[in-house]
């Protein structure tokens, strides 16, 4: 049950019926003070000023036309206009037994799905994965989730980047490597060093540069001998790929990948039909689009390139071809872009070309999903202790091996096996969750300490949450299907968690709406903190059985809802911690 749009629906009811335009919206939000109801209506003051009214007189005619009788038990006016609303403690008792006896928890998936085009992760594999792949995964991965639940056609598009100049480069040294007879498989082991090694020869050797520059000519005219070279190495990139998206506990698999390469046969047709629409124009030998919207004060134009004067072409050629592929093919309504905010003017200037030329639909949705930079503490891009780019399954392998001392140390009895898997659960999970839980469009700062503390928005904190509410449950040896009797909403305690319980549906929605998992991770942690609050100020298992009974059920509830939404995060959670 989503309440705020239920809300939603019938006060933009009751404003028009008052007078108000039917597109005038009702501004329905979760109160921020419990004074101030459980809901609070904020859309009457700007009616009131476009129809030159008293706010507080149209929100008097507003509630007198509005019947909330069924689900609020009071609704009251306040300040210039405001509407505040109430929830009876017998409906939301109602809402809860739904949501229990619901394997989606009563969320229902959406009347109409969409096929969305996720475009996520996308690493270079010309190198490793490093830090600066995790936003993007973590966030898209989520995002991803969230969407399946809700019932949308999601299609994952992992853009990486196996094709250009560089690979002319790892060609030329896998080559001469084979011809010393070297076991390329052992030298691709670690490619941050079989990427410096052939940069070095590169830089040092003209002869080889010669070379590497053959090849790549080599590779793009589909020379057989270079393509069994290139699909070597590819695979193998793909395989690290691989090996990180499985530590890193995200849905990613070797059938999401749609390289660069793959749109290599259609990027000349993409320049000619920017052609047929007359929107080239030659530049010093180079075909270029000069989109006036993006002219600056002086009247400049920064051109999009998209065939060079040698009739190479460009990340924006490609680009070009994944949106027709997306639209025509995958038959998209909806395309994410989760690549961080240093792109934001290339895919203004994407989207707006791509609709200039007719290869998206009108009604087709492009969104760029920004992100910012993962920062280290004093304040700059996050690197290793020696300086260098931070090896994202490095990071992954510290984290476990961190939370593998802070588990041991608060649980020295703990056998082996449990203590390593707790320690990879809660070092994988506090990595993401750190991630997640900022919004996305911010930089953040790496912080090993913050990250694994069990105090405050953290995965420690919420995993230790889920597992204290699943081990109330587990000591009322009680077999929890037959538990029976509605839920009673008697102390201001109750009242506050049941409440929360039932927002679990709008914090989901805003993930979906806006890519922005940090608005779950946000409503995790008050949930968790609100059942804290409950289980101090009411005693559950020494109640007398009808309280008890309802208590269980508001704490099965809480534990389901945590559990549910940290899935949908990408999160395991623990029965014991």
């Amino acid at each position: 049950m989503n309440i705020q749009t239920l809300l939603n629906q019938r006060i933009q009811a009751a404003m028009v019926a008052a007078g108000a335009p039917e597109t005038a919206p009702a501004l329905t939000r979760q109160s921020a003070k419990v004074q101030f109801g459980d809901y609070q209506a904020n859309g009457i003051m700007g009616v009131a000023k476009s129809l030159k009214m008293n706010p507080r007189e149209l929100a008097q005619k507003v509630v007198d036309g509005l019947d909330l009788s069924d689900i609020a038990d009071k609704v009251e006016i306040a300040g210039p206009g405001f509407i505040n609303i109430f929830l009876k403690n017998a409906w939301l008792g109602k809402e809860l037994m739904a949501l229990r006896q619901s394997d989606r928890l009563d969320v229902p998936e959406v009347s109409a799905p969409e096929t969305v085009v996720v475009d996520y992760s996308s690493p270079n594999l010309a190198k490793e994965m490093h830090v600066g792949h995790l936003r993007s995964t973590v966030i898209g991965d989520a995002v991803v989730r969230t969407l399946e639940f809700l019932g949308h056609r999601v299609v994952r598009q992992n853009h990486v980047g196996d094709w250009g100049t560089q690979f002319g480069m790892l060609l030329a040294y896998m080559e001469r490597l084979r011809a010393e007879q070297a076991e390329i498989s052992m030298a691709l082991s670690d490619l941050e060093t079989f990427y410096r090694a052939a940069k070095n020869c590169f830089d040092e050797d003209e002869a080889f540069a010669n070379r590497a520059r053959e090849l790549v000519v080599a590779l793009q005219s589909g020379d057989k001998d270079c393509l069994a070279l290139w699909d070597e190495f590819i695979d193998i990139s793909l395989t690290h790929c691989e090996e990180t998206y499985k530590m890193l506990g995200v849905s990613l698999e070797r059938q999401h990948v749609m390289p660069e390469s793959a749109y290599n046969d259609d990027l000349q047709n993409v320049v000619n039909e920017l052609q047929e629409h007359g929107l080239l124009k030659e530049d010093q030998g180079a075909q270029c689009v000069f989109l006036d919207e993006f002219a600056n004060k002086d009247g400049e134009i920064t051109p999009i390139i998209v065939q060079k004067t040698g009739g190479g072409f460009l990340y924006s050629t490609t680009d070009l071809a994944a949106v027709r592929f997306r639209q025509h093919t995958l038959q998209a309504n909806r395309v994410l872009y989760f690549v961080d905010a240093r792109q934001s003017l290339h895919f203004q200037q994407i989207f707006t070309l791509s609709r200039k030329a007719g290869f998206v639909k009108p009604e087709t949705q492009l969104e760029h999903m920004p992100f910012g930079t993962v920062m280290g503490s004093d304040g700059k891009p996050f690197k290793t202790r020696s300086g260098g780019v931070a090896k994202l399954s490095s990071l992954l392998e510290e984290a476990q091996q961190r939370a593998y001392q802070l588990v041991a140390s608060k649980n020295p009895d703990m056998g082996e096996e449990e203590l390593r898997n707790i320690s990879r659960v809660v070092g994988i999970a506090s990595v993401k969750y750190a991630d997640l839980s900022k919004n996305r469009t911010s930089d953040y700062v790496f912080n090993w300490d913050t990250m694994l503390s069990f105090e405050g928005n953290t995965a420690p904190y919420l995993l230790y949450a889920y597992s204290r509410v699943a081990s109330i449950v587990k000591r009322a040896e009680l077999d929890v299907a037959a538990l029976t009797g509605d839920i009673q909403i008697e102390t201001s305690q109750e009242r506050a968690l049941a409440v929360k319980l039932c927002q679990f549906e709008e914090a989901i929605q805003q993930v979906a709406n806006e890519g922005m998992p940090h608005f779950l991770c946000a409503y995790l942690f008050e949930l968790a903190g609100t059942f804290m609050s409950f289980y101090e100020a009411c005693p559950i298992l020494n109640e007398e059985e009808e309280v008890k009974n309802s208590r269980l059920q508001l704490a099965l509830n809480t534990a389901s809802t945590l559990k549910l939404g940290l899935s949908l995060l990408g999160i395991e959670t623990l029965e014991r911690m």
